[in-house]
């Protein structure tokens, strides 16, 4: 069972990450404009570039301040995976929203609820990917509030 420590740290962690998102959506909505207003690329071709330096932009701000293990030895492998993982996660939040408006429920599909179920979903699925898979479980936390999620136990 885990400790309310460890319970909290992983909150914390999680809080973090979702807040690289919206860094990544920054990143993400900037690039687009810059794509279609100022190079006048199409909308696809621009949110394939965007969305590429989004997913750049959050793979280095979560490996080396969220999670602290991006490892010089191992980046390519945590790289790959990170893009692979947030790759199934975008496809997720998009078959979702489809899925969702296509039901023609009303309140989710008038609304902006399917967007949002989507990408509640698609956090959850990359959050445990990067978490468990991409940068691997926590092996030691530092002591003090300041506690890196790699390390040894």
């Amino acid at each position: 069972m885990m400790s309310r420590d460890h319970l909290h740290h992983e909150g914390v962690t999680a809080l973090k990450f979702a807040a690289v998102g919206g860094l990544g959506f920054l990143t993400d909505i900037s690039v687009l404009h810059l794509c279609l207003h100022t190079f006048r690329l199409s909308p696809l071709a621009g949110r394939a570039i965007s969305l590429t330096w989004a997913m750049q932009v959050t793979f280095l701000v979560n490996g080396l301040v969220v999670f602290c293990c991006l490892d010089g030895k191992r980046w390519s492998r945590q790289w790959l995976g990170y893009m692979a993982t947030n790759g199934v996660g975008n496809l997720i939040n998009y078959l979702v929203f489809l899925g969702l408006i296509g039901s023609r429920l009303p309140q989710v599909s008038r609304t902006g609820w399917a967007l949002v179920i989507g990408s509640v979903l698609a956090y959850a699925f990359n959050f445990l990917c990067v978490r468990l898979v991409v940068f691997g479980r926590p092996k030691r936390r530092a002591p003090a509030s300041i506690s890196p999620v790699c390390g040894e136990l």
